[in-house]
Order: C-alpha cells, then structure tokens, then sequence
C-alpha cells in the first residue's frame, strides 16, 4: 500500500487577494479544482496547467510525493527554487540600481555583487534534483 505525502512549499505567488476571490481568479487563469485538499488548512487545492497545485488560503504551492524518500527530495527542491527566486529578486535590484548609478568604482562594486549573484545562480540551477 502506498502512502501520499504532501509537503508545502515555501514559495509565495506575488498576487494575495482575498482567499475566495484568489479561489474564483484561479478558475478563470484555467486552474482546476481538485480533490485534493491542503496538509496545513484542509483548503481545496487548484491544479495549473503546468500541473502544479496551489492552496489559496495558504498562498502556496503543494507538492505531492508518492513514497517516504521523495518528501526529503522535494523539500530540497522547494528550498532551492525559493533561493533561485529571491535571487533574482536581489538581480533585479541590482539591475536597477547599475542602471541609475554612475559613480565608476561603485559600478564596479555592483557588477562584481551582480557577477556573484549570476554565478550562485547558475550552481543553484545544476544543483536542482529532477
């Protein structure tokens, strides 16, 4: 008999309306509803079309593993896909500031923090369990 873990991931989506009307904006971007329901509320879970499923109530993404190993497997891909977002959350700030700076030596400083950010970045991405 096989036994369903579900593990939530720490990732949060941008958009945080209402847990309703996030429910009713979900249907209509052409998530399904499932029969499945969140480990932490009991939430209904909605399947994207990228076949990733998401709690509304909690604002996060659910990840369902089939056997025992798998959750250390998936807990390890949903810490690596945050650190990947904040990332390049932290790139794109960069990105800005590069642009509007233009003291010569504090431009060198952000591209060389910019040049770090990119290389964690690419060994995040190897790192990645498929």
């Amino acid at each position: 008999m096989r036994t369903e873990y579900l593990v939530l991931e720490v990732l949060n989506l941008s958009e945080k309306p209402e847990n309703l009307q996030q429910m009713v904006d979900l249907l209509k971007q052409g998530a399904t509803l499932t029969e499945l329901s969140c480990p932490a509320c009991a939430s209904p879970l909605f399947r994207f079309r990228n076949s990733e499923l998401w709690c509304a109530k909690c604002e996060k993404r659910v990840i369902v593993v089939r056997e025992e190993a798998e959750v250390e497997k998936a807990k390890s891909n949903a810490n690596l896909m945050a650190l990947e977002n904040t990332l390049m959350t932290k790139i794109e700030k960069l990105k800005q500031k590069i642009s509007d700076e233009e003291n010569v030596d504090e431009l060198q400083k952000l591209s060389a923090a910019l040049a770090s950010f990119l290389e964690n970045l690419e060994k995040l991405k190897k790192m990645k369990v498929t």
